[in-house]
């Protein structure tokens, strides 16, 4: 057994055990009960991960925080884990929104909060694992197994088309992943019995070989993102997902695909990532142009930001496959702030939606004469949506343009008016809703938010904000870990 640390196991198995404490338990517990475990339990998950924020080293490239004990011996799969620049700001990410979530909730969910709240904290440690596995079989359970609580979230706590909604899901990602187990047999018996994800990385593949393995995990990947033209389940299921679920779904796991992209295809098919680049990039660009404009026309807030992460996960696809430290490190940045303020826009329509049960933009208007609290901070979150500077939004889209232009500036200049779209569907949407004068009795009876979500929206502001005006805590720890990912990719191509 090698261990230098168990704080990733921590953050894995704590919110694990709290969620199979309320599965367990939910009978007996009182609701009110029920919440102060979930929040007891979140809280301590995201305490436990702040020493990797504290004592993560920015100066290597190397595996951090790493474990290793033998799991299935017979077949050299090992429990092993660790973080280098590239995940390591995605487990205290997944930890904070769970907070966040259980929060949302605390006056919302009636029907079985136990097994709601238990699902949540699950999947939680289950995400974590998916962003610090090093083992190829082990980064498979993990993925794998995210999807059995949000497919139940959705399915039990969701809309009235959740059944339907909870079954594309499953099924559109559940289908991609198979070809990825496939490509995982076959790099675990080429490196001689091996399924350690880094030993992956160094393997001399032929371009065949690379070409099939690009194409299995891209399955899987880019359903996951979602990608177009693979991304017609996610509309659905953020519309019938409840709040807690469009704010997990956004903000961490569609970032399980786009990780999946550097983790697995990047180093470890480097020549046919390359070769299979311009295609990405289209289809990369379809999403954040076609996509945008789709967006324009939806009347149904949930479906409206649905559709504009898919615009924004564009951004993070096309700045991995440009090959250019710009690139990935805005890509990465783009993640994290899509984390914030994804959460926060699906947060506020879920405010919105608890108080007049309607998500049509057409039930509003005017809602800032009667909310004016939280048609401030809807404002800052909406502008971030925008990529406004100053916001979180703004850095890593910038980031990635910067990088697309020097790769190509054509490609750089149709990124970049791209982000017209982004703020026309945003900005009307925010004008429809909260701008002009009081539309019907259900706005003028509106209250202002109360101390539980001005607490969860100044929260989720403090982060935009601060990831909008001092990035470089960001960037920092990811530098050394993207330069050395593209001296990889860059070596291999000239071999």
């Amino acid at each position: 057994m090698q261990t230098t640390s168990n704080i990733l196991s921590l953050a894995i198995w704590i919110p694990v055990a709290f969620g199979i404490l309320l599965l367990v338990a939910g009978r007996q517990q009182h609701a009110g009960i029920a919440r102060w475990i979930a929040l007891i339990g979140s809280v301590i998950s995201f305490l436990v991960t702040l020493p990797l924020m504290t004592d993560f080293n920015t100066t290597t490239a190397a595996m951090q925080f790493v474990e290793k004990a033998a799991w299935i011996e017979r077949f050299n799969v090992f429990y092993h884990l660790g973080v280098d620049g590239i995940s390591m700001w995605f487990v205290p990410l997944t930890a904070f929104i769970t907070i966040i979530v259980v929060l949302a909730g605390w006056e919302v969910i009636e029907d079985r909060p136990h097994q709601y709240y238990g699902a949540f904290l699950i999947l939680s440690g289950l995400m974590v694992g998916v962003f610090s596995a090093l083992d190829g079989m082990l980064f498979y359970v993990f993925f794998e197994a995210t999807l059995i609580p949000m497919y139940i979230i959705i399915g039990i706590w969701g809309g009235p088309r959740r059944v339907y909604a909870a079954f594309k899901f499953f099924l559109y990602t559940l289908l991609g992943s198979l070809l990825m187990l496939i490509a995982l047999v076959y790099l675990y018996y080429k490196s001689g019995g091996s399924f350690d994800i880094l030993t992956w990385h160094k393997l001399p593949l032929p371009f065949t070989p690379q070409a099939l393995l690009f194409c299995a995990f891209f399955a899987a990947f880019a359903v996951k993102v979602p990608m177009w033209p693979v991304h017609t389940w996610l509309p659905d299921a953020h519309v019938e997902a409840p709040t807690g679920g469009s704010i997990v779904l956004a903000a961490i796991m569609l970032k399980l695909g786009c990780y999946g992209f550097l983790r697995f295809m990047l180093p470890i098919v480097p020549d046919a990532s390359h070769q299979f680049a311009p295609i990405v990039i289209g289809l990369s660009l379809i999403g954040v142009i076609y996509i945008g404009l789709v967006a324009m026309v939806q009347q149904d807030m949930k479906k409206l930001v649905a559709y504009s992460s898919i615009a924004h996960m564009g951004f993070v696809t096309l700045g991995f496959f440009i090959f250019n430290e710009l690139g990935i490190v805005g890509g990465l940045v783009q993640m994290i702030a899509h984390g914030f303020v994804s959460g926060a826009m699906f947060f506020s329509i879920g405010v919105l939606y608890d108080r007049v049960h309607s998500r049509e933009i057409a039930s509003y208007g005017g809602v800032v004469n009667t909310m004016p609290k939280f048609a401030a901070f809807a404002l800052l979150f909406s502008m971030a949506n925008c990529g406004l500077p100053g916001t979180a939004g703004f850095v890593g889209e910038w980031l990635v343009i910067l990088g697309a232009v020097e790769y190509d500036f054509l490609i750089g200049l149709l990124a970049a008016t791209a982000l017209i779209f982004g703020a026309a569907y945003t900005l009307w949407m925010y004008k429809r809703v909260y701008f002009g004068a009081v539309t019907n009795d259900h706005v003028r009876e509106l209250k202002d938010i109360n101390a539980r979500e001005f607490l969860i929206l100044a929260v989720l502001a403090a982060a935009v904000l601060w990831m909008g005006l001092q990035p470089k805590p960001f960037t920092d720890v990811m530098h050394v870990s993207v330069t050395e990912l593209i001296k990889h990719v860059s070596l291999s191509k000239l071999n």
